[in-house]
């Protein structure tokens, strides 16, 4: 976890920092142990500041290192000890630095017009000597430079002899620390949980880590667990997942990639088939994606059933035919499939016959059904299936040869 930092430029999280201790037992002391005094911030600052320059990018090395430089016993720079030090426990631990670093001391001895420059002062020369030059870097270059000096001022000349000397000092020292350790460990220890970073888009973080955080925390319980694996998201899209499982960061780096990739028509997908449909079939064609695929899509010809073509469990190979608004994809597994042969012109004479068969039947079926038919001359019915009585005269007509009634 980086530390936070709180200055007047502001808050700041540090990946590295160095922390100092220089105990009163180191000397043959005795005193109060606690809390950093000033004199241990400045020393631990300077052997920080000396090593930062070598520390990987968060690309590159995505831990957060921190050195604990415990001092058992000193006679010289405990500081410049802190920054060769530090640097080999970096290499050991197989933090890919770009170089290795070391510190010497240099001091000063005035009497009247003599000079000496000392290298490597002792404890000592360091508290009746004149000057406490700490000088730390690399073979090409100077890292970081503090001075202590006790007379009114240092001539051009001496700064130059001090410089010179301290380059062939700190030389020889990177010579030993490279028959130490010659090169960083290629592999992290086994105890150290392995970190893979990836970037997403913005725009992802949201599916990636869902409402209430539902989707990332499913991730994690399909990748073994919170005591097998953790993953965090940086507002800049920032994916970091830790584990010491090779396997389950594998499969959540997997997931995220499907989660937070843009899917457009004609990508190719090979894809699980999930669950079946007498319309069709759904395909899981990344993890925890899904697209459908309607049963005139499975093939050319007509399929009566999903089950003669696939069922749940096959491994089909789909294309991106449409993708909706709300995520939802449609594939079709034609594209990949081999198109039929053209139809031939003996195929085109018998789909006319037929067509023309087909034709005749229609047409003499409309024959017979436009020809009149016979009225139904029987009595009507009520709607409750009741004839329905004839109107009956009031008066007769007479017969024939009757009498007329008046008579």
């Amino acid at each position: 976890m980086a530390m936070k930092q709180e200055s007047i430029d502001g808050d700041a999280q540090l990946r590295f920092y160095l922390q100092y201790s220089f105990p009163p037992f180191s000397v043959g002391e005795v005193g109060r142990v606690g809390a950093p005094g000033r004199r241990e911030v400045g020393h631990g600052k300077l052997a920080e500041r000396s090593l930062q320059n070598i520390i990987p990018n968060k690309e590159k090395f995505p831990y957060v290192i921190r050195i604990e430089n415990n001092i058992l016993e000193s006679n010289g720079s405990s500081s410049m000890a802190s920054v060769c030090g530090g640097c080999l426990a970096m290499m050991d631990a197989g933090v890919p630095i770009d170089r290795p670093v070391a510190g010497v001391a240099m001091g000063l001895i005035l009497e009247g017009s003599r000079i000496a420059v000392l290298t490597d002062i002792l404890g000592m020369e360091d508290a009746l000597g004149d000057m406490d030059f700490k000088v730390s870097g690399d073979g090409e270059g100077i890292s970081a430079l503090q001075m202590d000096v006790k007379v009114e001022g240092i001539t051009p000349d001496v700064i130059a002899t001090a410089l010179a000397q301290a380059k062939k000092g700190r030389l020889d020292i990177l010579s030993v620390m490279k028959e130490a350790m010659p090169s960083y460990r290629e592999s992290l220890p086994e105890s150290v949980p392995k970190i893979h970073t990836m970037s997403i888009a913005v725009k992802k973080i949201g599916e990636v880590i869902g409402p209430g955080g539902k989707q990332i925390k499913s991730i994690i319980e399909q990748c073994g667990g919170e005591d097998i694996i953790s993953i965090s998201i940086s507002q800049d899209g920032v994916v970091s997942i830790m584990s010491t499982d090779l396997d389950a960061i594998a499969k959540a780096v997997q997931i995220v990639e499907g989660i937070a990739v843009d899917i457009n028509v004609g990508q190719r997908f090979t894809g699980k088939v999930t669950k079946t449909l007498p319309f069709g079939a759904y395909i899981e064609i990344l993890p925890g994606k899904e697209a459908w695929c309607h049963i005139s899509e499975l093939e050319y010809k007509r399929t009566e059933k999903v089950e003669d073509v696939c069922k749940e469990g096959d491994i089909l190979e789909v294309e991106i035919s449409e993708v909706g608004r709300g995520g939802q994809f449609r594939v079709s597994r034609k594209p990949l499939l081999p198109k039929p042969p053209p139809r031939t012109p003996e195929n085109s004479v018998n789909s006319s016959d037929a067509n023309g068969k087909d034709q005749k039947s229609k047409t003499e079926g409309k024959e017979l059904s436009s020809k009149p038919q016979a009225k139904d001359k029987s009595p009507q019915r009520s709607k409750q299936g009741e004839r329905t009585p004839r109107p009956q005269l009031k008066d007769k007509p007479p017969t024939p040869g009757s009498a007329d009634p008046a008579e």
